[in-house]
């Protein structure tokens, strides 16, 4: 191809080209870095791309579209796909019509997020195929892969992706050819979809029956590849790793596999035979050393040590020499905090003053954990500070129980604090409960991404808005109150102290836009009025 066909993506720009030349006619997920800018380019490639509530709502809008015989994406970081896996596990056993990629974006390093865990185990656990991409370039022509085995053995796959080839900018080069998707068209399938018992155990068996194909087909797929060097050493490994093994040992011979689960074990059984020393380079867990060694192979694996954080070309020389000594501390960096105009910081100089015990959640305003601040007591998942604070209220001592407050934001309540919420109305503790929605018409922490309750979707138009204590009342809850927190104002201070001091539910909504969108949210409005008062002059028109 001539050098007119390159172009410099990012891992996530490169997914999304990919979906959009394959004929991919639905994405659906929720924001999360590293994994946000996927479906963000994708819709402005011209692709269909929605914000769903949550992860789990997203993977069963994009399964519904696959059952439908159409092709499509579901995208979301690591921990996204905890709040997904429960269609994921069964969505193995249905298969699908026609295609479903199911993007894992992990953060090895936690640079944004709660853990490191390793998605890799999903697939194992669920038995669906995985694809591990190392650079730009994979990631658009592993998405391509994915939806050509997808379509081919009729099972979700995942692509597993990692926060620096998400980010990182590469050459790619597009294909030239642009697939044409046969015309979605629902074929009904009781005993195929169904999944009562009856059904799902002959599923189980086509499942496996699946894995032991792509496993074979696996064996000579040119997604995996034999580098020839040295026979003294051999490096395996998979996804970035293999930019660093490679840096770091240029004659070494190195398989590198791209078709990560089911294993190409044969390949891999020769490959270690042909060199004297076979060591896997992985970040994260052990996944490759362990399940190699399981098939009887004798590889080394990397020191403990090297399972947490990214690896890097300095990191992979000390595996290659198997040191264990400890690592350079790196500098200290300035620590987050939130913007100086932010209207959390009332909040939370609020909550500090009362001597509240804070269950917190996930967002910008995790950083009231710190100083200045030191306002959080807990943050553990999304959705988690409805259930974790009423936990306390029911068994902590009166003295203690009335000052728990639950703190949490307007994208992660709509993604899983609405169920809390019905929780706290069912199970009331004895002493009330108060939580504090920080509603900044945003979901801020990701990149200002919509979420039901903004009113408008993934493009930033018009959509039918979700309204916080309407919900709020729905649910049963009497003491619900908006207001707005505003520096130098007491107003949200005696807000919260008569809450707190009323032993009731209540919900205290802490309304007022984030500033880094206040622009933005002026343009939106000045279209949408100009888009009204088109439409009125045309109804005035046709009146006429």
């Amino acid at each position: 191809m001539d050098d007119e066909n390159r172009l410099l993506l990012s891992g996530d720009e490169a997914m999304a080209l990919a979906a959009r030349h394959a004929g991919v006619a639905l994405g659906a997920g929720y924001p999360g870095t590293p994994a946000t800018e996927i479906l963000e380019s994708f819709a402005k490639l011209g692709g269909r791309a929605q914000w769903s509530p949550n992860e789990k709502v997203a993977l069963e809008v994009a399964l519904g579209a696959a059952f439908g015989g159409a092709r499509a994406l579901a995208a979301m970081k690591h921990v996204g796909l905890n709040v997904a896996s429960d269609p994921l596990f069964t969505a193995a056993y249905t298969g699908v019509a026609g295609a479903l990629v199911i993007v894992s974006a992990d953060d090895p390093g936690m640079h944004s997020s709660q853990n490191e865990q390793d998605n890799r185990r999903y697939a194992v656990a669920a038995g669906v195929p995985m694809l591990e991409p190392a650079d730009s370039q994979e990631a658009y022509d592993f998405m391509r892969a994915a939806i050509e085995i997808s379509g081919r053995w009729k099972i979700p796959v995942l692509l597993r992706a990692t926060t620096r080839v998400c980010h990182s900018y590469t050459v790619v080069r597009p294909g030239s050819q642009r697939d044409v998707p046969q015309a979605a068209n629902f074929v009904r399938d009781l005993k195929g979809r169904v999944m009562v018992p009856g059904n799902a155990r002959p599923a189980h068996r086509r499942l496996r029956q699946k894995l032991a194909e792509m496993a074979e087909w696996n064996e000579d797929c040119a997604l995996n590849r034999v580098l020839p060097g040295g026979k003294a050493l051999g490096l395996i490994t998979s996804g970035i790793s293999f930019m660093h093994a490679r840096e770091a040992a240029p004659e070494a011979s190195v398989l590198k596999l791209g078709f990560t689960h089911p294993l190409p074990l044969r390949l891999i059984a020769q490959f270690a035979a042909g060199v004297q020393s076979c060591l896997v380079i992985e970040e994260g867990d052990p996944y490759l050393a362990e399940a190699i060694r399981a098939a009887g192979m004798a590889v080394r694996a990397k020191p403990e040590m090297y399972r947490f954080g990214e690896l890097d070309v300095a990191r992979a020389r000390r595996i290659l020499r198997a040191e264990t000594s400890p690592e350079p501390v790196p500098p200290p960096a300035k620590p987050p905090q939130l913007c100086e105009a932010c209207p959390y910081r009332v909040v939370f100089e609020s909550l500090r003053r009362q001597n509240c015990i804070v269950a917190g959640d996930i967002g910008c305003y995790t950083l009231g954990a710190l100083r200045p601040f030191e306002a959080m007591d807990s943050c553990v998942c999304m959705g988690a500070s409805l259930g974790v604070g009423l936990g306390l209220r029911h068994v902590l001592p009166p003295e203690q129980a009335c000052r728990v407050v639950s703190i949490i934001g307007d994208s992660t309540f709509v993604h899983s604090g609405i169920s809390g919420l019905v929780e706290m109305a069912y199970n009331p503790p004895a002493t009330g409960h108060v939580v504090i929605i920080l509603d900044n018409a945003t979901t801020a922490m990701t990149g200002h991404q919509e979420h039901p309750a903004t009113g408008r979707n993934l493009s930033h138009e018009p959509a039918a808005r979700l309204v916080l204590e309407d919900l709020a009342r729905a649910c049963g809850i009497r003491r619900v109150q908006v207001i707005e927190p505003r520096s130098g104002s007491e107003a949200f201070d005696h807000a919260l102290r008569e809450a707190l001091q009323s032993g009731e539910l209540a919900v205290i909504i802490a309304r007022r836009p984030c500033v880094l969108i206040a622009r933005q949210l002026k343009e939106y409005e000045q279209r949408e009025q100009s888009c009204r008062c088109q439409e009125n002059g045309e109804l005035c028109a046709a009146a006429v």
